[in-house]
């Protein structure tokens, strides 16, 4: 995989320089950070002319630095919640298919800590060059599972004491009036048709953003922010 990008190349350097086979800067970019990261890391790094660094990158905004890295690494479900200790807020991503949304996505939950995300193999954005450079390196942070079956799964997480929670547009109980359960994993469906039908013969629990002002709907990585961030909250 192709990681591009000041700040997605510099997290890998500083969290998993292992995964790094290749590394590259062009000619007349003022790197100063990339250059100490790597060379603490014990990573070699090639200087391209920025012709070559362009013929490397394509259309892609590199801002001067390219690493060719491991390809992503998906966990499996019963390993994020197996042991004894506190168990991760689960995201579910019903049918999100926009990279940008997942790399978003990604990148807020990895500042807000102690989630994972579950993802379908099928009808969804899976972890690319393009949702990598949007996280900025959440994907060090975050761990993400791949499953068949995302009713399977919430009958899995059910088998271990988890609540399954919806997130829809409107008939939800206000966020702020909602007293969080835990073990907890929140389905987030797609801004078009929301969460599919069989899934929603699973939740516990269903859960509304209130929105006092245009009558839209948030984007579903916005969404994901807001309400994993309530959920997350200190509270008193």
């Amino acid at each position: 995989m192709h990681l591009a990008g000041r700040r997605p190349v510099l997290e890998r350097l500083k969290q998993r320089p292992e995964t790094i086979h290749s590394l590259y800067l062009s000619q007349g970019t003022d790197l100063p950070e990339i250059v100490q990261a790597a060379r603490q890391a014990q990573i070699s790094f090639e200087t391209l002319s920025p012709a070559a660094f362009q013929r490397k990158t394509g259309e892609i905004h590199a801002q001067g630095v390219l690493a060719e890295v491991d390809p992503f690494r998906y966990a499996e479900v019963e390993d994020l919640i197996r042991g004894s200790g506190t168990k991760p807020l689960l995201l579910l991503l019903d049918r999100i298919t926009d990279p940008q949304n997942l790399g978003s996505i990604l990148r807020t939950t990895a500042c807000l800590g102690g989630i994972a995300l579950v993802l379908p193999k099928h009808d969804s954005a899976g972890v690319t060059d393009t949702v990598l450079r949007v996280a900025c390196g959440g994907e060090n942070h975050v761990p993400v599972a791949l499953v068949t079956n995302l009713s399977n799964a919430c009958q899995l997480l059910k088998r271990h004491d988890y609540w399954i929670a919806g997130a829809q547009a409107e008939g939800g109980t206000p966020l702020h009036q909602v007293d969080w359960p835990s073990p907890l994993a929140l389905i987030l469906g797609s801004e078009g048709g929301g969460i599919r039908h069989g899934l929603q013969k699973q939740l516990d629990l269903r859960v509304t953003l209130p929105m006092p002002g245009a009558p839209l709907s948030f984007n579903v990585g916005v969404a994901a922010a807001l309400i994993a961030y309530e959920i997350r909250r200190p509270r008193r």
